[in-house]
């Protein structure tokens, strides 16, 4: 493959990550954590509410809004045993609004915890919405590779599946916390510009972002622009061959307004991402835009695999990518754009469409950090043994890096 080897050592991105460093739970107000300011070589210690001492009118911020609902689902048997539902992805309907409006039964792709517990039947539990009091009943109905498919259903129509996740849910918090989800992290595990629901896991960078953050950037002349990445549950899943080229990715699904790609096109600023999903989105999206243009694209069905990025020999503009991806919409008549991706961003990988990212400290030996260093280089160890020696707080809620 082009420009990325056969071969990279999964052990060359392990590091030392004490537990005390890891961040249990996130600082009482978001915009008072560390902020590592890296650019060309030079680190800086400041704090996330300088930001908009850092970025000036050059730049354009690009976020991902959206929201983690509750999706893990506890349920008792009549035996005592305890069985968790952790919904991972709408499967009929696929379509992630249609399954959350479903007042009646839906299927979703799951994880099952003590499942051989539940070898047959059907589960249920009383959830009450409002003033309405509904059974909730589950049941297998199939499997998908590793997952199984779970049947929700429940006889008030008058009740959608969101509303009934949201009563009867928890948050799906990082397993690397070793604690139970509390009430504060339904507010705190959440952005405070979430608002497409569908992700297990949040887009950690865009944590550190309050209202006034946001108001004083766009007072600055700083472009904002958001997109949809629902976050899936492999995004906490570690690097296990010892070749990091042998890992499969997981597939995230992306939507973006016609809107939000106009903006992205009438721009002439540097696109800082925020967040490693960002990142995947905007790079995602220039590939499919060369897919389409190259004619490879299944046109009913935008998708870009693990390797396609290294593949193409297309090279065009960042412009003339977004280009590319209005003009198809204008031939679907569309006022959104909905595809998925695989991509993998490792060394040796080059970044098409974003000049800086806003990213949150990673987990050794994980493909995150792959996306690290394809964007900084060897600098990650620098970057990172910066950040251990001055007791930065680590992973999702943890203290961020701005790295131009």
């Amino acid at each position: 493959m082009k420009g990325i080897s056969d071969t990279i050592s999964i052990q060359d991105f392990n590091y030392n990550l004490p537990e005390e460093r890891i961040a249990k739970y996130p600082l009482e107000f978001r915009d008072t954590s560390k902020l590592l300011y890296y650019k060309k070589g030079v680190i800086e210690s400041r704090v996330f509410s300088e930001l908009p001492h850092i970025l000036t009118d050059h730049h354009h911020l690009i976020f991902n809004d959206t929201r983690v609902i509750q999706a893990r689902l506890s349920f008792f048997k009549s035996t005592g045993a305890a069985i968790e539902i952790f919904l991972l992805e709408p499967w009929l309907p696929s379509e992630y609004g249609l399954s959350f409006s479903s007042n009646r039964e839906c299927v979703w792709k799951c994880l099952v915890g003590n499942a051989k517990k539940w070898k047959s039947g059907i589960l249920s539990k009383e959830v009450l919405t409002g003033n309405n009091s509904t059974l909730l009943r589950a049941e297998k109905t199939g499997t998908e590779g590793n997952y199984f498919l779970i049947r929700l259903f429940w006889e008030n129509p008058e009740v959608s599946l969101s509303e009934i996740i949201e009563q009867a849910g928890s948050t799906p918090i990082p397993p690397y916390l070793n604690r139970k989800a509390e009430s504060s992290d339904s507010i705190r595990y959440q952005t405070v510009y979430s608002a497409n629901e569908g992700s297990v896991a949040a887009p950690t960078a865009g944590l550190h972002f309050t209202d006034e953050v946001l108001s004083r950037l766009g007072d600055n002349g700083v472009l904002q622009t958001r997109l949809t990445l629902h976050v899936g549950a492999g995004t906490f899943i570690p690097v296990k061959t010892e070749n990091a080229m042998e890992h499969s990715m997981h597939t995230e699904h992306i939507y973006l307004s016609r809107k939000s790609i106009e903006s992205l096109y009438a721009s002439e600023k540097q696109f800082i991402a925020v967040g490693t999903t960002s990142v995947r989105t905007m790079e995602s999206l220039y590939h499919i835009a060369c897919k389409l243009k190259n004619g490879t694209a299944d046109t009913g069905n935008l998708f870009l695999d693990q390797w396609d990025a290294y593949e193409t020999n297309l090279q065009i503009s960042r412009k003339e990518a977004l280009e590319s991806i209005i003009s198809f919409m204008d031939k679907q008549q569309a006022d959104h754009l909905k595809m998925s991706t695989r991509i993998m961003i490792a060394p040796g990988y080059s970044f098409r469409m974003v000049d800086g990212m806003i990213t949150n400290f990673h987990q050794p030996s994980s493909t995150l950090l792959l996306l690290i260093s394809a964007f900084v280089g060897e600098d990650w160890k620098r970057i990172y043994n910066y950040a251990l020696d001055n007791r930065y707080r680590f992973l999702s809620y943890g203290d961020s890096s701005l790295l131009l």
